[in-house]
C-alpha cells in the first residue's frame, strides 16, 4: 500500500477527499431516516446491543462509497464481518465507520443519533464526519486545517470548542444510557457546573467541538474504535483534545478494536484536571 500522506497530500487533498465523505454521508443519513420513520424491528447482537435494518443498509452503503472514493483503504466497520478488513493494522491507513451511533436512541426515536466516518493515518485519526440526521446537522473535521458545521447548501462554519477554565464552570456530557457507578463518582468529584445526558458519542463530541460543551467523559468500556475516530478527528481540529481516561492517545493501528479505558474529550484547558480526577475516582 502507498504511504496515505502521499495518496492523499499530493493526489488528492484531504479537503477534497473529506467533502465527498460528507455527501456520502449525507445521503447514508436519508436511508437512516426513512428507517427511522417507519415501525422497524430491532434485534439483539448481545446484551443491551440492539442493531437494525439502519445499521446493516447503512454500513452496506458506506463501505461500497468509500471504497470508490480511496480504493484500497481497509474499512473496518461495525456491521462488517470482521474476515473483510482483517491486517488492517498493518496499513498506513484504514476508514473507521460507524453506521449508527446511537442505536439505542434511535429505537427510542429521541433524535440523538449520527452517522459518523473517520480516517486514521499512521495510527492517529486525522479526518472525521459526523452527520447527525435527526437533529439536521453535519460536522467535518481535519486536524491541522479546522472543524465545521456544514449547512444543507454547502456554506461552512468554523467551530472551536470553548475557552472555559475552571471545572465548577463546566458543561459536561455524558452518556445518556452507559450510566455507573465509576462515572457517578467522578461527576460526584468534579463538581462541575453542570452535567446533561445526552445520546451518542458522536453527538456527544460535536458539542465539544462546537463550544456547546466543555467536557465528554465515558470512563470504562466506551464502545469501539469506530465510536472514536471521526469524533476524536474534528474535535481535535476545532482545537480540542480527546483521548482515553487515562490521558492515553487512540492507537488505530492496534488490533485491539476496543476503548477499554474509556473516552475523554475535553476543549482542552479542562483535559489534565479532569483526567485527574478520573484517575482519582479509578484508583
Amino acid at each position: 500500500m502507498k504511504d496515505m500522506s502521499f495518496v492523499i497530500g499530493i493526489c488528492r487533498q484531504r479537503d477534497d477527499v473529506m467533502g465527498e465523505v460528507l455527501v456520502l454521508v449525507r445521503a447514508v443519513s436519508s436511508i437512516v431516516m426513512r428507517i427511522y420513520a417507519t415501525s422497524f424491528d430491532v434485534e439483539f447482537k448481545g446484551k443491551n446491543d440492539p442493531v437494525t435494518v439502519a445499521d446493516r443498509e447503512s454500513n452496506a452503503f458506506l463501505c461500497e462509497g468509500l471504497a470508490k472514493i480511496l480504493p484500497g483503504i481497509p474499512i473496518v466497520a461495525e456491521e462488517s464481518d470482521a474476515a473483510d478488513f482483517a491486517g488492517f493494522e498493518k496499513a498506513d491507513a484504514a476508514w473507521f465507520v460507524d453506521p449508527l451511533d446511537g442505536t439505542r436512541e434511535f429505537v427510542a426515536k429521541n433524535g440523538e443519533f449520527a452517522v459518523m466516518v473517520g480516517l486514521a493515518e499512521h495510527g492517529a485519526a486525522t479526518c472525521g464526519v459526523v452527520v447527525c440526521p435527526a437533529l439536521g446537522r453535519s460536522f467535518l473535521g481535519i486536524v491541522g486545517e479546522g472543524a465545521f458545521e456544514v449547512a444543507e447548501d454547502g456554506a461552512r462554519t468554523k467551530v472551536s470548542v470553548s475557552a472555559v477554565s475552571r471545572i465548577a464552570e463546566a458543561r459536561v456530557v455524558v452518556s445518556r444510557s452507559h450510566r455507573g457507578a465509576m462515572l457517578d463518582a467522578a461527576l460526584a468529584k468534579l463538581a462541575a457546573g453542570s452535567v446533561v445526558p445526552t445520546g451518542s458519542s458522536g453527538v456527544k463530541a460535536v458539542k465539544v467541538a462546537a463550544g456547546e460543551a466543555d467536557v465528554y467523559i465515558q470512563p470504562g468500556k466506551a464502545g469501539k474504535r469506530w465510536d472514536a475516530c471521526a469524533p476524536e478527528a474534528i474535535v481535535r481540529a476545532a482545537g480540542g483534545m480527546m483521548t482515553d481516561t487515562r490521558g492515553n492517545a487512540f492507537d488505530y493501528r492496534s488490533g485491539e478494536l476496543e476503548n477499554s479505558a474509556g473516552i475523554l474529550a475535553t476543549n482542552g484547558i479542562l483535559h489534565a484536571p479532569v483526567a485527574g480526577v478520573l484517575a482519582s475516582v479509578a484508583g
